[in-house]
């Protein structure tokens, strides 16, 4: 029987109450505050400051655990708007702001079906939006948009990661690198991308996520309008 169908056992007030919640919400503080790598049952059993025989009434491993966490954030990744594509854009931006209030939930993002009742409700408000559109072209579509976001959170907060490991933010970078880009563009060596540095758009972080989520969306747009 899976996580989300086994009832929880019975309540022990001494010598401290528990419920999944409580050792998801433990779970997430230490997750926010060092990564996954912080992460375990014994260290949110000393979180809760009880023995960690006591989570696996609960939680039986640490995969059930992340499963939990998850779903939990997906409770305020529930995409609106009156039409598919604003859904869609609903979609992207909240799960991208999960992830910068949570950034180890891009180390989660992907891989298998997540199947928790948060996770499974934003799926159906998604198809729910598309549903006047052929299943032929929604099952890819909709797969497109998630390949985006997830490929773009990881990418934003993989940058984030480096700055905070290098100690250099992005201009910091631009002045400690950028003389050896002008004496390699100098070479002539690399014309389209020396056009690109130096007459390209120079887009910041929110920018670049719409501008990709556009070009996404209006594929999407000229495959449902045929």
């Amino acid at each position: 029987m899976l996580v989300w169908e086994r009832p929880e056992p019975p309540d022990r007030p001494v010598p401290a109450p528990l419920s999944r919640e409580r050792i998801v919400k433990a779970a997430i503080q230490l997750a926010d505050a060092d990564g996954l790598d912080a992460v375990s049952l014994r260290k949110v059993a000393a979180e809760l400051d009880v023995g960690p025989m006591r989570l696996y009434g609960y939680i039986a491993t640490k995969e059930e655990l992340l499963d939990l966490m998850v779903d939990a954030v997906y409770a305020g990744v529930q995409p609106t708007g009156d039409s598919w594509r604003e859904v869609l854009i609903s979609l992207a931006e909240t799960t991208r702001q999960a992830a910068q209030q949570h950034e180890w939930l891009a180390d989660l993002l992907g891989g298998r079906p997540q199947l928790g009742p948060n996770t499974l409700a934003t799926g159906d408000a998604v198809l729910a939006a598309m549903g006047g559109v052929d299943l032929d072209i929604v099952v890819p579509a909709v797969a497109a948009v998630n390949a985006y976001v997830n490929g773009a959170i990881r990418r934003e907060i993989t940058e984030r990661r480096a700055e905070r490991a290098s100690g250099m933010d992005k201009r910091q970078w631009q002045t400690t690198f950028g003389p050896y880009l002008q004496r390699l563009f100098a070479t002539g060596r690399f014309p389209a991308l020396a056009a690109v540095v130096h007459d390209g758009p120079h887009l910041d972080a929110d920018q670049t996520f719409r501008a990709g989520l556009d070009f996404v969306l209006d594929g999407i747009e000229a495959r449902v309008s045929r």
